[in-house]
C-alpha cells in the first residue's frame, strides 16, 4: 500500500463523483494528477487513452505489458502509447493490482448476466456496458468503432490459475482505495464505471467512483516510475523528445 503522501499534490483543481454505471472523458495536461476513489469497494473503472493531437497514436495494453515484462498494473508501471510514448504513470496505488487484459463488458455480456433494462423503462436504472459507454465519449470527439483499443480496468484484479482460466476477485479493491495517474503528455481520458466483464455480482453493480485533479510534483531524475524498469527510462526519453518538437 502506498503512503497517502507519496504523490504529494497542492488543492484538488476539480473533483467529483462518477457514480456506477455512468461514463465520462476530458483532456488532461502534462504535469496533472488524477486520483481515482473506490468509495465503496468493489468498484471497477474502464479507460481509455488517446493523443488529442492525434487520436491514432492511443493506449497499447500489449506493449505496456511486454515492455514492463508484468501481466498486471500497479504504483511504478507506466502505461504506454503505440509510439513507445508514456500517457501516464501509477505513483500511488492502493490495491496492487490492475487488469489490462480482460476488456470490456458488451451489451450482450450485460444481458446474458443481469438482464437487459432499456433506458425508455427504466430510466437512469438502465444497464449500460462498458464497450457502449466508451463508444458514446469516442462519438464527442470524432471518433467511432474502429478506434476502440483494449483498456485498462482499475480496481479489478484478474489472477490466473494453473490450467489458464481467469479468475475475478470482488475483494480485491476496498472502500477509500486510491489509485494515482500523472500525465506525462496531454491525453485524452475516456473512462466509465461499469462493470467488469468477469464480475459475479449477483445484482448489476453500480459502484461510484470518485475523480480528483491537480497538479503534479515536478518528475526527479529519480523518479519511481522512470526507474522501475530499464523500458521506462526509454519511454520517458520518448516524451522528452515529443515535447521538444511540439512546443
Amino acid at each position: 500500500m502506498t503512503p497517502p503522501n507519496e504523490a504529494a499534490t497542492a488543492d484538488a483543481l476539480y473533483e467529483d463523483v462518477l457514480p456506477g454505471s455512468k461514463h465520462w472523458s476530458f483532456v488532461l495536461r502534462r504535469g496533472t494528477l488524477l486520483e481515482l476513489v473506490d468509495l465503496e469497494g468493489g468498484a471497477n473503472v474502464g479507460m481509455l487513452f488517446y493523443n488529442p493531437q492525434n487520436p491514432l497514436e492511443r493506449y497499447n495494453a500489449p506493449d505496456t505489458l511486454k515492455c514492463q515484462h508484468t501481466f498486471k498494473l500497479t504504483r511504478g508501471n507506466c502505461l504506454y502509447s503505440d509510439m513507445g510514448r508514456i500517457f501516464c504513470s501509477i505513483v500511488r496505488d492502493d490495491v496492487g493490482w490492475h487488469d489490462t487484459v480482460c476488456g470490456n463488458s458488451t451489451r450482450k455480456s450485460i444481458a446474458e448476466r443481469w438482464g437487459e433494462k432499456s433506458y425508455q423503462d427504466f430510466r437512469n436504472d438502465w444497464t449500460r456496458s462498458g464497450h457502449d459507454s466508451f463508444l458514446v465519449e469516442l462519438a464527442k470527439y470524432g471518433l467511432g468503432r474502429r478506434d476502440l483499443a483494449a483498456n485498462v480496468n482499475w480496481f479489478s484484479k484478474v489472477a490466473i490459475d494453473d490450467d489458464g482460466t481467469m479468475l475475478f476477485d470482488p475483494k480485491s479493491s476496498h472502500a477509500g482505495a486510491t489509485v494515482g495517474l500523472r500525465f506525462e503528455m496531454e491525453t485524452l481520458v475516456l473512462l466509465h464505471t461499469c462493470p467488469h466483464p468477469l464480475d459475479p455480482s449477483p445484482e448489476y453493480p453500480r459502484r461510484p467512483v470518485k475523480y480528483r485533479i491537480s497538479c503534479a510534483d515536478p518528475v526527479p531524475e529519480d523518479d519511481y516510475c522512470r526507474s522501475f524498469r530499464p523500458e521506462n527510462g526509454r519511454g520517458f526519453e520518448n516524451n522528452r523528445i515529443y515535447h521538444l518538437c511540439t512546443r
